[in-house]
């Protein structure tokens, strides 16, 4: 009956979001419905709300969103990502590379928003040799790969505490795998871009455009470095690079003052601490816990149990959810180290790619003005070549110890 509640759960949350409805109302109808079919007690519920609004994760992942946010704010009033765009485009001169990287780099800043800044980039360069879906796909699929592997992110923080890995011996380990996820767009769409280049640049302009991608990027780069080899809060590393970059970039008050208010994006909050109450009602129920159970039954091996685990539990309860609940048991049941890490992280990012709860997504059709389902067809393919590479890619970690 558990696996039955949960299908219940997640279609909730499909209707809802058919129903054009917010994330947030989704999660909560969701959350209603499960309280409604595992009868929690009316006692029991408080303390389930009060975890997950006020629960150390959320707070931490609260004030990680905001200072990310913040100094978001901070590079565009300079216009600093679009820089990075234009010096990317000097450097290369080839649209191709371009319209995957310029996503990517914008995709670098943990926050809903940066998919809006990179759609009208991927438009301008793809022009009308891509479709609209296929526009959508590159927009959302390149941010979103820095989500595979990249420290800045909670989800891949949570990770690395729980299953005790080091950050830098992980991003090294995932950059194989971000390879794959670069090439494996690049063969199912990208390709299609003529291969036409733009007028090749001088040496003293190239130079000029690798100082002006550093001068754009930089705070980006301290925040990514420092979160690999300091065992800090984030939004304590964040903080202090945005008072350097605040002195760097002489911000007037005025200009800080106003960024207090524009960095607190209510919505993503609100989204956040309702999916970390999803996640104590899904704790409460013990759900979860007994999905071992019922893929014990599969004829597949007990990693590739765990995997699976983790890609349907992701599409159902969205990555940190899983997360936070999964990565425990693997850990406890099986020592495969850092490999099992790799896999299930790779199959969360490729969950995530068409999962419902993934709020990006809603973002992104909105902004293309087309059906999320238009979306999650040009993802597919994608996915599913992905995850048979992750898979293999496991097994070859194993091999060479």
């Amino acid at each position: 009956m558990e696996l039955t509640y949960l299908l219940i759960m997640f279609a909730v949350v499909v209707a809802a979001i058919w129903l054009k409805q917010p994330l947030y109302v989704a999660m909560l109808a969701s959350v209603l419905t499960g309280v409604l079919l595992f009868r929690v007690p009316f006692g029991q519920l408080g303390g389930i709300l009060l975890r997950g609004t006020f629960g150390r994760d959320t707070l931490m992942m609260v004030l990680a969103f905001y200072t990310i946010t913040y100094l978001q704010r901070m590079l565009e009033k300079r216009g600093r990502l679009l820089e990075a765009e234009h010096a990317l485009s000097v450097l290369s001169g080839n649209k191709r590379l371009n319209i995957m990287i310029t996503p990517f780099i914008v995709g670098l800043m943990p926050s809903i928003g940066a998919v809006l800044i990179a759609a009208p980039i991927v438009d301008k360069i793809a022009g009308d040799e891509l479709d609209v879906p296929e526009r959508a796909f590159v927009s959302s699929f390149y941010r979103h790969i820095s989500e595979a592997f990249l420290p800045t992110y909670a989800h891949i923080l949570m990770a690395l505490q729980l299953s005790g890995n080091q950050p830098l011996r992980f991003v090294l380990y995932m950059l194989p795998m971000v390879g794959v996820l670069f090439a494996l767009g690049y063969v199912f769409y990208v390709r299609k871009i003529s291969k036409d280049k733009d007028v090749a640049a001088t040496k003293a302009q190239r130079k000029a455009a690798l100082k002006q991608l550093f001068v754009s990027m930089w705070t980006v780069l301290v925040v990514v470095l420092l979160m690999m080899v300091l065992r800090l809060p984030v939004f304590v590393i964040v903080l202090g690079v945005v008072l350097v970059n605040a002195l760097l970039e002489r911000f007037t008050w005025k200009e800080l003052g106003a960024f207090v208010m524009k960095a607190f994006e209510t919505k993503l909050i609100f989204n956040t601490i309702v999916i970390m109450i999803f996640k104590e009602v899904l704790v409460y129920s013990g759900a979860l816990m007994k999905m071992p159970e019922y893929f014990s039954h599969l004829p597949i091996p007990t990693d590739l149990v765990y995997a699976l685990m983790m890609l349907v539990g992701t599409v159902i309860a969205g990555s940190q959810a899983m997360i936070a609940i999964l990565i425990p048991i693997a850990f406890a049941a099986a020592q495969a180290g850092m490999p099992l890490l790799v896999l299930l992280m790779s199959m969360a990012y490729i969950a995530m790619q068409v999962s419902p709860t993934h709020v990006c997504l809603s973002v992104v059709v909105e902004y293309y003005k087309m059906p999320l389902v238009s979306l999650i067809k040009k993802t597919i393919p994608v996915v599913l070549a992905a995850m048979a590479v992750s898979v293999a890619y496991y097994y070859l970690l194993l091999l060479i110890g």
